[in-house]
């Protein structure tokens, strides 16, 4: 399932920090970019944590009755009875004793009716009473589900010492399929991450792994007709055989589409393909026709081929699974609903034994009733949902670690067949949402996402459980696209609604933020896991340091102390450009923690450079029709950096607008936008659009005559009064992302300065004289500037650079000679003009954020 093409990138690049995969093959010219639509609705997190008084199952057994009064003691180890022969290494997590208390597993149609197990496979029945430990399974992985109940149990905190419950348990699934697709795009899993999430799979009753990574060529183009070298298919035998032992099923995928010729030559390299990958040891098989562009996307064709495959093939040799299909119109935003469709051609046409793969309503979506309903009625069975969560390789900077939701627990096998998660790059981080996946798909009525979340932290991650839990509920979003739930505990604020319990409250969360990296470093045992978070624990901790002390300085600044106090204190927090480009990179806290980082800066900077001026300051803030215009990445239009982006993150329509507050009314003569994410071939911007502004934000003025596919817009005009100005996306084909690279309203120009102005870069040295904190000018030479009437001193809001020699204040006189000299020794500078200066000049390396005039 396409996620991210790379050629068209979906992600935020903060000057080239963030990695981008390679351009696969297989892409072609599809453009996944044109077809998303995620509403970026952030519903809450459904459930709540239940006491389980120290008894842990996952997932969460239909049937189970606690006889607590009495117990089982099996610390001096079980006698097994393995009726079948089958389990005894399944058993590690015991000691064996032929005295100790009984341990009897068996399976077969008959013996699990008489113990009342549901006939379907991987039900069971479990008893613990004075006669022993009896599992029985209607079939062999009934059997091993119960086994595996078994190790849960003695896992158990409460069963510590080897002391079991009396209980009887009923248990089987509620999904045919309850597993996982390797299917994204990107680096694909190392092998020794495969295998250990192929034991996680056993363990939490998870049957189903199906493999197939975009970026394996030998699943895809250009490869799928070659067998796989010797080194990839010896892996590939091993990941079955670790299939076997968890009693998962390996499924195999191949992904033709892009190339495939219709004809009886490609034919014949499929079932060639199939025979070398049977000989391996596969037993189950899919095609995707999923991102492709062409004449593989003929789904005539694809039925006509999927039918023969399974006659010839599947029939053939009578020990293959039914085949698989993703369809080329897996989502309902693009698939045509007609009885001409995809679709329902393969509803009339498919095999019933075929099982068709699709993702809901969008790419990433909910999984609803209404759906599979829309679908089902097509295909003429029940859907098989592949759930794009918790991938991210459209969002590669962030790590997805919040609770599995957005699943309908009113949903059975009449609905769906099964559910596969499409999991991220980082296979042992998945671990955590596919332990919800997991819970979900077995007992579908009984699903409780926050209280399966609370156990997975504690599976994953038990001896540092709460760092991690704190790291998790600030890792949930994506910011674009499918938005998840974050940080839904923490309450912020912003600085006019200060309260003193809010402050203590608030400080406490970035304590524990601070502290978390280095918690899971020492309490992590899983060290893979761990080096999979890292990047993110890194710059998690500096959010928790920077987001303390923006704390203190909202102390600071609403006492009023000593100006050069406060900005020595404010200046130090701030972001540099490495910092953001890293925090970028690896993103968390980006729904609340990071926002009142940004927010709070934002709002004492604007407030203190008010005080010093006795003006308004310049202010910019993104607003739009977009949902995420409101967060912190509608800033990337204001960093005066061309080479980042604003980008709306859902597909554009009728309606949609982009646009800026300047905090007040004011005289607008001067707009200069630039959309897109380049200004030459790019496809996410308003192609047809019309430039407004309004004082009120309600009443709309237009400025400009209608736009035709301009990524740079420039207006300039006699001055109108606006507080509001927008971009708004008039009548267009075009369902791509929208992206602004900037959004300038009245920008600082040299003509317009009202003074003389030198310096090695003179655009960038306006930064220094445009009352705005959220600039700044880096100078490594000379600056001057002339000093206009009735300015009687400077003040210098400064970031002092790390060099041999300080910076220095020159005061000259128009004929060049210098009155005075001293070192610029503090963040907060000042300085008094002597008689007769007409010239500043500075020299030196500094950073400098504003100088602001004083008036005599």
């Amino acid at each position: 399932m396409k996620m991210i093409n790379c050629k068209k990138s979906l992600i935020i690049w903060i000057a080239g920090a963030l990695v981008c995969g390679t351009l696969s093959a297989q892409e072609g010219d599809f453009d996944l970019s044109s077809q998303r639509s995620e509403s970026q609705d952030v519903l809450p997190v459904p459930g709540k944590k239940l006491d389980h008084q120290g008894i842990i199952i996952n997932p969460t057994p239909q049937r189970l009755v606690f006889h607590k009064e009495s117990t089982l003691n099996i610390s001096e180890g079980v006698c097994l009875k393995d009726r079948q022969d089958k389990f005894s290494n399944d058993l590690g997590f015991v000691s064996f004793n032929k005295k100790g208390a009984k341990l009897s597993i068996d399976f077969g149609t008959k013996v699990a009716l008489k113990r009342g197990a549901k006939a379907i496979s991987g039900s069971y029945a479990m008893s613990i009473d004075d006669k022993g430990i009896s599992i029985t399974g209607y079939d062999e992985k009934g059997a091993f589900y119960g086994i595996q109940t078994l190790r849960q149990l003695i896992e158990s905190p409460a069963t510590a010492g080897g002391k079991l419950p009396y209980l009887e348990i009923n248990d089987y699934p509620d999904l045919k399929y309850r597993g996982v697709v390797e299917g994204f795009y990107g680096t694909p899993w190392s092998h020794d991450v495969r295998m250990s999430l192929i034991d996680f799979y056993g363990k939490f009753k998870m049957n189903t792994y199906l493999y197939g990574p975009k970026d394996d060529p030998y699943h895809s183009c250009p490869n799928w007709r070659l067998p796989y070298p010797e080194k990839e298919a010896k892996n590939i035998a091993e990941l079955i055989q670790a299939c076997k032992r968890n009693r998962v099923d390996f499924v195999w995928a191949i992904h033709p589409g892009q190339d495939i010729k219709w004809n009886e030559e490609d034919y014949e390299n499929l079932i060639n393909k199939f025979n070398w990958m049977y000989d391996l040891g596969v037993r189950s098989f899919a095609i995707f026709f999923d991102d492709i562009s062409g004449e593989g996307t003929n789904p005539v064709k694809q039925t006509e081929l999927l039918n023969r495959l399974t006659k010839d093939f599947v029939k053939a040799k009578g020990d293959v699974s039914s085949l698989i299909v993703c369809p080329t119109d897996y989502s309902k935003l693009w698939a045509n609903p007609t009885p001409q469709g995809s679709l329902a051609i393969y509803g009339e046409t498919l095999d019933p034994s075929v099982e068709v793969f699709w993702t809901g309503d969008v790419v990433c979506s909910d999984l609803t009733k209404e759906t599979l309903d829309w679908v089902n009625s097509r295909i003429k069975r029940p859907a098989y949902f592949w759930w794009n969560y918790p991938v991210t390789d459209y969002v590669r900077n962030i790590i997805l670690q919040g609770p599995v939701y957005g699943l309908n627990t009113s949903l059975n096998n009449t609905h769906l067949c099964g559910i596969a998660s499409n999991p991220m790059e980082h296979g042992e981080a998945s671990k955590l949402a596919l332990y919800g996946v997991a819970d979900y798909s077995w007992n579908t009525a009984s699903y409780n996402p926050i209280d399966n979340w609370e156990r997975g932290l504690e599976e994953l991650m038990p001896e540092a459980k709460e760092a991690y839990r704190t790291f998790a509920i600030h890792s949930c979003d994506t910011e674009t696209g499918y938005r998840r739930d974050e940080s839904w505990e923490t309450n912020t604020f912003r600085i006019d609604n200060w309260t003193e319990n809010g402050f203590q409250a608030l400080r406490e969360e970035f304590d524990r933020v601070e502290k978390a990296p280095e918690e899971i470093e020492d309490g992590c045992i899983n060290r893979a896991l761990f080096k999979e978070l890292q990047p993110w624990l890194i710059e998690f901790g500096k959010l928790g340091t920077r987001g303390k002390q923006a704390l203190e300085l909202m102390r600071i600044y609403r006492s009023g102390q000593d100006n050069a106090v406060f900005w020595n204190k404010y200046v130090q927090n701030l972001m540099s450009r490495e910092e953001r480009e890293n925090y970028e990179a690896h993103k968390s806290g980006t729904m609340k923690l990071q926002p009142f980082y940004e927010n709070a800066m934002d709002d004492m900077g604007y407030g203190f450079l008010a005080r010093l001026m006795g003006e308004t300051p310049m202010y910019y803030r993104g607003i739009g029709s977009f949902n995420n215009a409101k967060t912190t990445l509608s800033k990337l239009m204001f960093d005066n950096d061309s080479t980042t982006y604003y980008t709306s993150g859902i597909a554009q329509k009728a309606g949609d607008w982009i646009g800026i507050d300047l905090g007040s009314v004011r005289n607008i003569s001067d707009i200069s936008i630039l959309q897109g994410r380049n200004s030459v071939d790019d496809v996410d911007y308003f192609d047809h659009a019309l430039l407004e502004c309004s004082e009120d934000g309600t009443a709309w003025t237009p400025l400009s005559k209608e736009l035709k596919k301009q990524y740079v817009i420039l207006w300039n005009g006699e001055p109108v009064k606006a507080r509001y100005v927008r971009l708004k996306r008039l009548e267009s084909a075009r369902t791509n992302y929208a992206a602004i690279r900037s959004f300038d309203v009245n920008p600082a120009r040299i003509e317009n300065l009202g003074f003389h102005l030198d310096a090695e870069n003179q655009q960038q040295a306006l930064y220094a004289f445009d009352k705005r904190l959220g600039t700044s000018y880096k100078n490594q030479g000379i600056l001057t500037f002339e000093v206009p009437e009735n300015v009687k001193g400077y003040i210098l809001l400064i970031k002092p650079i790390a060099t041999a020699s300080p910076a220095k204040i020159k005061q000259l006189k128009t004929d060049g000679t210098q009155v005075s000299e001293t070192v610029i020794d503090s963040a907060y500078y000042t300085t008094e003009l002597s008689d007769g200066v007409s010239q500043i000049q500075i020299e030196g390396d500094v950073e400098l954020f504003e100088i602001i005039p004083q008036f005599k």
